[in-house]
């Protein structure tokens, strides 16, 4: 059976650690900077050992799951772990060229660096969400992977192209969840979010604009701090492309707002399925703040 470390048990970590196990793995080790994430590594029953390092020893795939702030040094924390040349999977939503830093890193180490571009939220699909990968070891990591049912696809034996992707597609995703909080917390204040709604339903088609702005808006009110880290990875991929990322510095500035007004907010709110709530307990935060100053 093949082992496994994971190197950052966040939500991400969690969840793939969860499908691994009910795809027949028994050989699971974990670790992570904070202990309370240790401590739920330790509490759903992997191993945890002392460091980075000492998890990825005798694992034969390491996942790589950390924000995007932390990635580099997560892949430097495995030196030391990777002479017997594991699988190093690195699914964090990086620039091409940190992802490019990130296969040095570990070839310098002896590890086999494959690049997983994670094309979908992972919740509601977990270890079977849609991957593009990179790396000359990535059709090797695909028939390793094989018994666990994964939804990959080799995208380029050259480190970064897979990233690209991501990261273009992020300007996009990241983009309308912070345009529909914005524009939707000002209709509300005037009180034609209806209208609002009516008029982009007919000018981009979509069967149900309220629950899709509910959505989107709750995605950054929960994620928002990922999220803005990731933006900055963003903006980062579109400035080496020459383009200067006016937007995409704005995006991440809004979705750092967002996780801030999101950590004011009660499960209940951010679990809602009705967007006047939503939109009312965020006001909400909103008019508090601008009190207390």
């Amino acid at each position: 059976m093949t082992s496994f470390a994971i190197i950052g048990f966040g939500e991400v970590g969690g969840i793939f650690a969860r499908d691994l196990r009910a795809g027949g793995a028994t050989d699971i080790r974990a670790y992570d900077v904070l202990p309370a994430a240790r401590e739920r590594a330790a509490a759903f029953g992997a191993e945890v050992p002392a460091n980075a390092a000492e998890a990825a020893i005798g694992a034969d795939v390491v996942f790589i799951s950390v924000t995007a702030g932390s990635a580099l040094a997560a892949a430097e924390s495995l030196g030391g772990g990777l002479a017997h040349a594991p699988f190093v999977v690195d699914v964090n939503s990086i620039s091409p060229a940190a992802k490019q830093a990130n296969a040095r890193v570990v070839a310098a180490a002896g590890g086999r660096y494959v690049e997983a571009a994670v094309m979908s939220s992972v919740p509601p699909r977990g270890l079977r969400s849609p991957m593009l990968l990179g790396g000359a070891d990535a059709p090797a990591f695909i028939e390793r992977m094989a018994p666990f049912g994964m939804k990959m696809t080799v995208f380029s034996p050259e480190i970064g192209k897979a990233s690209s992707v991501k990261m273009c597609r992020s300007v996009m995703v990241k983009g309308l969840e912070a345009l529909t909080t914005e524009c939707m917390l000002a209709a509300r204040h005037y009180g034609v979010e209806k209208e609002v709604l009516r008029s982009l339903a007919d000018t981009l088609p979509h069967e149900d604009w309220r629950g899709l702005a509910r959505y989107v808006i709750s995605r950054a009110l929960i994620h928002g701090r990922r999220r803005a880290e990731e933006m900055r990875e963003v903006s980062r991929t579109v400035d080496e492309a020459g383009v200067e990322p006016l937007l995409s510095r704005a995006i991440a500035e809004r979705q750092d707002w967002a996780a801030a007004r999101g950590r004011e907010m009660d499960k209940a709110q951010l679990a809602t399925t009705d967007l006047d709530v939503l939109l009312d307990a965020l006001a909400a935060t909103i008019q508090s703040r601008a009190a207390a100053e």
